[in-house]
């Protein structure tokens, strides 16, 4: 007899951030993948809480992930399921770090990326003996399901692919190697391709951390994907987050281009040495914020526009180095201005250190994780108080997306990159941002993307 698997996708209803925008909604993947590797003596069904609220359904087993600032949303659904005895499992970035928290209001937790061991999870459900914590290993991507987009709401603008996971540059503020390792994994190119081709939406996001990768193994395996593209006649217009490695080789970008990409978000962070020092951007120190322009430069010739991703709030900051950073931000060749409030996640050394030093402001967890959305201060920076930081930010915002402010931007892009579709991206991405900053608040991820197996928190 079919058994009945509910996972669901929950969004803090507090803070809802880029999902203001239908066009920033992406698909749940993880979930996604999660639903594929579930053999067919299961019934699944998705509640996807990015289009409609949680209603009670009925179900034998319920799967549920999070972010941190959902994770309370979260918990709160997993508590109407075990009141009727259904038992609940939970993945994703924020349990797998928050274990035992984690366990307080579910019944087992995945942690780590869940395909090396869900058919176990989904073997002891049925066996009525499920463990408290199943721990998944950093596996091969080779032979990966895609996901079950049938599954996936349609009113999603953009489909999500994923090509690697893991990053060896370990920056201080970011968990993803926490989740899925520093080394750099990557799915053979000829499998995505494949997936790549049954996807109906016109529009992809790669949600891999740097799509290039590391090293001249990873350069060719990108180059591969993208030639492969082009010969298969995919014919999809897409974006993705790199590294500023992403600049160095122009047949890269010719191929990236060709192969439909139109605009690529880059971690730059800050524009000043000290702050890259201290939250170790050391691909970015490395080159120096000189190697910013050029970077820009060469993605703009290949006709691709730039999301510049910047970080307010580090320990050298003041409200002057703020300002100053806005400036860059408007005056620079980034074409798409993005920045969230230095936010300390759990999971990372950022907020091992800052809990040590007693600095964050709110230590009510897990009821204050719904705080933890890049949105707003949450720590006490060194070089300023918080509401310094939290007038910086609204002051700063009021210019920087002041429509001719975005106008201008949008006749540089057109100018650099002369794509008029690159151009429609980065001016969407800068109206998406100004809703945000008019709601004043941010959002966990720049391309929120909720999941059982990757993730950039």
């Amino acid at each position: 007899m079919k058994k009945k698997l509910l996972l669901i996708n929950p969004v803090n209803p507090a803070r809802i951030g880029l999902t203001v925008n239908k066009s920033s909604r992406f698909p749940p993947i993880g979930l996604g993948i999660v639903s594929a590797l579930t053999p067919p003596d299961w019934e699944v069904e998705l509640i996807d809480e990015n289009w409609e609220a949680f209603i009670f359904r009925p179900a034998d087993l319920v799967g549920i992930t999070a972010f941190t600032a959902s994770a309370n949303r979260a918990y709160a659904i997993a508590a109407k399921y075990r009141k009727q005895g259904v038992p609940v499992v939970m993945g994703g970035i924020h349990a797998s770090v928050r274990t035992e928290e984690a366990l307080e209001f579910v019944d087992a937790v995945v942690v780590g990326e869940a395909e090396s061991i869900w058919p176990q999870v989904l073997a002891d459900a049925r066996g009525n003996c499920l463990k408290k914590v199943y721990r998944g290993t950093w596996g091969r991507l080779k032979g990966l399901p895609p996901p079950r987009r049938d599954l996936f709401h349609p009113g999603y603008v953009f489909a999500s692919v994923q090509t690697s996971r893991g990053c060896p540059m370990d920056c201080e503020f970011c968990s993803v190697t926490a989740f899925n390792g520093r080394r750099y994994r990557r799915r053979p190119p000829e499998e995505v391709l494949d997936e790549i081709q049954n996807i109906p939406q016109k529009l992809l996001f790669f949600v891999d951390d740097n799509i290039i990768g590391y090293g001249r193994e990873s350069r060719d395996q990108a180059l591969e994907l993208f030639r492969g593209m082009v010969e298969r006649k995919v014919n999809k217009l897409w974006f993705c987050q790199a590294s500023l490695n992403f600049a160095d080789d122009e047949e890269v970008l010719r191929w990236a281009r060709r192969a439909g990409c139109q605009m690529v978000f880059l971690g730059l962070e800050a524009e000043g040495v000290d702050a890259l020092a201290e939250i170790n951007k050391s691909l970015n120190l490395k080159r120096g914020v000189h190697a910013y322009e050029l970077a820009f430069h060469r993605i703009h010739r290949a006709g691709i526009a730039v999301l510049g991703a910047f970080i307010f709030g580090m320990d050298s900051d003041t409200p002057e180095k703020l300002h100053r950073r806005a400036r860059y931000m408007v005056a620079s060749g980034v074409d798409v201005m993005q920045r969230t409030f230095l936010t300390p996640l759990p999971g990372t050394r950022l907020f091992k250190h800052l809990s040590d030093e007693s600095r964050l402001l709110y230590t009510n967890f897990p009821a204050d994780w719904n705080r933890y959305d890049m949105g707003q201060a949450v720590h006490r920076p060194a070089g300023m108080t918080p509401e310094e930081l939290t007038e910086a930010m609204k002051v700063s915002g009021e210019w920087m997306y002041a429509w001719p402010t975005l106008l201008r931007k949008a006749f540089r892009t057109f100018r650099r990159t002369l794509n008029p579709m690159a151009t429609m991206f980065a001016w969407q991405s800068n109206i998406n941002y100004r809703n945000v900053t008019q709601m004043g608040a941010g959002n966990e991820s720049s391309a929120p993307d909720f999941h059982f197996t990757p993730a950039r928190e």
